[in-house]
Order: structure tokens, then sequence, then C-alpha cells
């Protein structure tokens, strides 16, 4: 008797991944654990691991496609699968009542988002969802009078009538422009989603506005945004919507530092790691953030509280053929330098090989960026909501230095702060970056600290 394998629960808030890669093909046996799959979701790359063994009978899903949790993966002869949440199964709709109707094609297009009714609007209008589509609607414009003829039947006339959509408005997509079923749900449902959308936008929030025909000046290529690319996308826009940023630049002597990197750099290599400047930035930042505590804090604006954290995980941004990757290390304050050199090498390399989960990008309280292996003098890095700063690292370079009355060659290093003046003032950041400069001018010190 042949057995289901269903996608599994992938984590809070992941509803689908793309298939990057079948680890299985017909006739093969597997055992129970053995990864099956590797799938690509909002967050990372991951294996899945199938449930069940025996022999594989048929695949169901082809590499490059989007998987739903709970999808049929493949069959398999022999083992018996773990039962599976079925999905929610509703009246259908030509049976519904308007304000019935309108709910569902308003929960479909929400689900479609990976949202929930709820998280569709605002916190403040939490009952909105009931008083915007607790009646019928009439969405779109009449595109010809009464009396042109509708290329739909009369069951699809009956179900646009239902959900509130004004039909003469949906182009369809079969022969001659005849209207489905299909076309009237799709139709509604973008239609909803705009007005949700618009719903939850706060007064001031910058719009996108509607792109114009690119195609007309000469030939463009789409490409689907995917992945990581999607989420980064999303959720920089989101931090950037939500932060009022400043950025505070300053420059830090680290002509001793170098001493210093050189001399752990032998025990970072036997400990299976590369002493870096972002290594020891981390420590330099783990203690900064001990002696300024709103650095290391989060702002809950709902119930006016200022959340202090009494760890220190920092996050540092990883370059991948995929896009931007942030790991995270907790505790840095209890780790030394060598420690910290060796997990974050270790931790960078999981995200540039796609073995990164989503569970080491949680958590951060504060963030390190370092783009000096490229090049550039100062950027403006975008703070990673919903922690309230991050630290910039631009590249090292040489430059003469007025000192003992004479001018030197110095190694300086270029930091760029970038913080939510909401928490933080512009005195605190610029005391908060003075502190790490001259943390890097004393190596010593770091020494000491390990």
């Amino acid at each position: 008797m042949a057995t289901e394998f269903k996608l599994p629960e992938l984590g809070e808030n992941i509803a689908s991944g793309d298939l990057v890669r079948l680890m299985i093909k017909p006739g093969a046996s597997i055992a129970e654990g053995q990864p099956v799959m590797e799938l690509e979701t909002d967050k990372a790359v991951i294996e899945v691991p199938s449930s069940i063994g025996g022999v594989v009978l048929e695949i169901k899903v082809k590499e490059g496609q989007k998987v739903k949790v709970g999808e049929v993966i493949f069959t398999i002869e022999g083992g018996a699968a773990a039962p599976a949440d079925e999905p929610r199964k509703h009246e259908p709709v030509e049976h519904m009542s308007g304000q019935q109707g309108a709910r569902l094609a308003f929960q479909l297009a929400m689900r479609a988002e990976g949202k929930t009714e709820e998280q569709a609007l605002p916190p403040d209008r939490p009952q909105a969802a009931s008083v915007a589509f607790s009646m019928p609607v009439q969405l779109g414009k009449v595109a010809g009078t009464d009396r042109d003829p509708i290329p739909a039947a009369p069951h699809v006339r009956r179900l646009a009538r239902e959900i509130g959509v004004n039909i003469r408005s949906v182009v369809g997509s079969g022969p001659g422009g005849r209207i489905s079923e299909d076309d009237v749900k799709q139709y509604a449902k973008s239609a909803l989603m705009q007005a949700a959308a618009a719903a939850q936008t706060p007064r001031g929030i910058f719009v996108e506005p509607e792109l114009p025909d690119f195609a007309k000046w000469g030939k463009t290529e789409r490409v689907s945004m995917r992945g990581v690319r999607r989420k980064t996308a999303e959720h920089l826009r989101q931090a950037w919507n939500t932060i009022p940023h400043v950025t505070q630049q300053d420059r830090a002597d680290i002509t001793e530092l170098e001493q210093l990197r050189a001399k752990f750099a032998p025990r970072a290599e036997e400990a299976g790691g590369k002493m870096t400047v972002t290594a020891i930035a981390l420590k330099v930042c783990a203690s900064a953030l001990k002696v300024f505590p709103q650095f290391n804090a989060s702002i809950d604006m709902g119930k006016e509280e200022i959340i202090y954290k009494q760890y220190i995980n920092i996050g540092v941004a990883v370059d991948t053929d995929r896009g931007l990757l942030v790991p995270v290390i907790r505790d840095v304050d209890k780790k030394n330098i060598v420690e910290l050199a060796a997990e974050m090498t270790q931790l960078s390399k999981k995200a540039r090989d796609r073995k990164l989960t989503p569970e080491e990008m949680e958590g951060g309280t504060f963030t390190i960026t370092n783009l000096g292996g490229i090049g550039g003098t100062g950027f403006s890095p975008i703070v990673n909501h919903p922690e309230v700063a991050i630290l910039g690292l631009s590249r090292s370079r040489m430059e003469p230095e007025w000192v003992n009355n004479k001018f030197e060659p110095r190694l300086i290093l270029p930091l760029s702060l970038s913080y939510d003046h909401r928490l933080i003032d512009g005195a605190d950041a610029a005391r908060f970056l003075r502190w790490i400069a001259e943390a890097f001018e004393q190596p010593f010190l770091l020494s000491v600290q390990g």
C-alpha cells in the first residue's frame, strides 16, 4: 500500500518554499530521517528529512516548483506517514451569502500572502475586516453598458454577485475572453489585497507608484524575486518605513590593533577560524553594549515601552550569491576573541553553502556589517528591525595623522553607526561610537579581556 509523504511544518510563519533540489528518485530506497529535498524559504535553504522509510514510487513535485506545507511530495511503498493537518474546507463560494463570499475572498487573499486576517490590519484596528467587508461591495469600474453581452456562464455571474465583484471589470482568460470562476476569484483576491494594503499603510509612509511599461522603450526581462532576496526586500522596506534613521560617522586609528590581530591569528586558525577586524569588532561592540544598554534594546510603540535585553547576540552580515544573510552569534560578551573568530567563520561558511538554519538568524540584538573587503570610505547601513542600531565598517587605509607634533602614517578605520532616533539621541550615538573607536585604539584592553 502506497503512503504519501507531505511537506511538514518548516517553522513559525513559514507556509511554503521553493524546491531547490530533489535528493531522491523513483525506485530509490530511503530510510526514516534521511534528507530527501532542499527547500529555499524566505530565511534560508534547509534540508527536509523523510518521516517514513521504504521505496519511492512516485514523485509529485519538480525542482524549481513552490511547494506548500501539507502538499504531497512523493509516495512510498511501506512505512506509515505521520498524520498531517487537513486543510480547512470551506463551503463552495457560489453557495455563500455575499457577506461570507467577500470575507472568504479576503481570507484567501491574506493566506496567499502568508498572513492571518488580523496581521493584514493595523494593530489599532483589529476589527477593521469585519467593518470593511461585512457587506458585498462592487469591485472595479464598469467596462461597458448593462446591455453589452457578458461572456460568462450563469454560475460564474452568480459567483461574481455573491462576492461583490462587478463582472464587467473582469478580464476573461478563456477563448474569446470568456470569464471563468477562477478569473472572478483572482480579481476579487487582487482587489481585496490592495484594499487591505491601503488600510494598513500609515499616513506619511511612501507607497510605491505603479511602474510604467518599460517594454515600450526596449526589450526587458522579468525574473521572479524569490527566497532570500524577496525577504530582504520586504524586511528592509519595513525597517526603513518604521525606523527614523540617523547615521553617525567616526574614525578609529587601528595601527596597533593590527599587531594584536597578527598575534591572535595563529590561535584563531588552530580553532578553525580567521582573525579579522569583524571578529575583533564583535568583542568591542559587546563591551560597548554593556556600557550603553539603550543600544541593546527594542521599542514597543503599541505598549509605549522600551525592552532592554539582558543578553548580547550580535548578527554579522554575510554577502552570499543569494543575497545578504545575517547569522547571529549568541552570548558574544561571554566568549573570547578566538572563540568569536572561529564561530563567525563557521557561520559565514554555512551561509554561503546554504546550510544556515532560520534559528541561526534569529534573536539578534545588534548588527555589524563590514564592506571593507570591497572598498568605500563610509555608508549608511539600515537598522535591522526590531533592533535599534547597526555598525558599519569600511576599508581601512593609511592616512597622515598629527601625532607627537608631526605627521605619521596611521591605519585608519572608518566607522558608520545608524540608529533609531526614537530611542537614541545624537549625543548618545556620538558617545557610543567614540567609545568603540577608542576601544579599537587600545588593543591592550582587548587582549586583557581575552
